[in-house]
C-alpha cells in the first residue's frame, strides 16, 4: 500500500491540531477571574428574649477594671471610672437613672457600649456606677431602669471660638 501525499498532509494536520488542543486545554488562562460561590445572605437575628425597654426592671452586672481601654461600641476607650453602662436594645448615648429597689440608691448613666452577651443579662454598668448603688458585692442584682433623655445624645463639634482661644501664638 502506498501513501499518497494528500494523505500524509492530512494526517500530519490531524496529529498537529490534535497536539495544540490537549497543549491549550492544559495550560491555565490567568486573565479569567475564578468562578466564585455567592454567600447566602446572613439570616436575621431574632431579637433578645429579655429587654430592657425604656422604663422596666433588668438584671444587671458590671465591668471592672480589666475591660478598661477597649473601644466601645461608641467608639470611645472604655472607663470604669466613668458613669457609663452597656445595653443590648437602648439606644447609645441615651441616659437612664438606674435604681437599686434593696438600698434605694440611684445614679444616671450614659449607655455607650453594647451587652452584656451573657444569657439573662440587660444591663452592664461601670465599676463606678454599680459602686454607688450598692451591687459590687453580689456581682447581678435586679435593678429598675428609667430613660430620663428623649434622643440620644449628640457629639458637638468644638466652636471656631473655643479652638482659636485654645491655640498659643509663638
Amino acid at each position: 500500500m502506498r501513501i499518497t501525499r494528500t494523505q500524509f498532509n492530512l494526517s500530519g494536520s490531524l496529529a498537529l491540531m490534535s497536539l495544540l488542543l490537549v497543549a491549550s486545554c492544559a495550560t491555565r488562562n490567568e486573565s479569567a477571574p475564578a468562578p466564585s460561590i455567592a454567600m447566602p445572605a446572613p439570616l436575621p437575628t431574632p431579637p433578645p428574649q429579655s429587654r430592657v425597654k425604656s422604663s422596666g426592671t433588668a438584671r444587671a452586672s458590671f465591668m471592672g477594671a480589666e475591660e478598661a481601654g477597649h473601644i466601645t461600641a461608641s467608639g470611645e476607650r472604655f472607663d470604669p471610672h466613668a458613669l457609663t453602662a452597656a445595653s443590648k436594645t437602648l439606644p447609645l448615648g441615651s441616659k437612664v437613672v438606674v435604681t437599686n429597689p434593696k438600698t434605694g440608691k440611684s445614679v444616671t448613666v450614659r449607655i455607650n457600649d453594647r451587652g452584656p452577651f451573657v444569657r439573662g443579662r440587660n444591663l452592664d454598668l461601670s465599676k463606678r456606677a454599680a459602686e454607688e448603688i450598692g451591687i459590687t458585692d453580689k456581682g447581678v442584682a435586679r435593678v429598675k431602669v428609667k430613660r430620663v433623655d428623649s434622643k440620644p445624645a449628640r457629639k458637638e463639634s468644638p466652636s471656631p471660638a473655643t479652638e482659636s482661644a485654645s491655640t498659643t501664638i509663638p
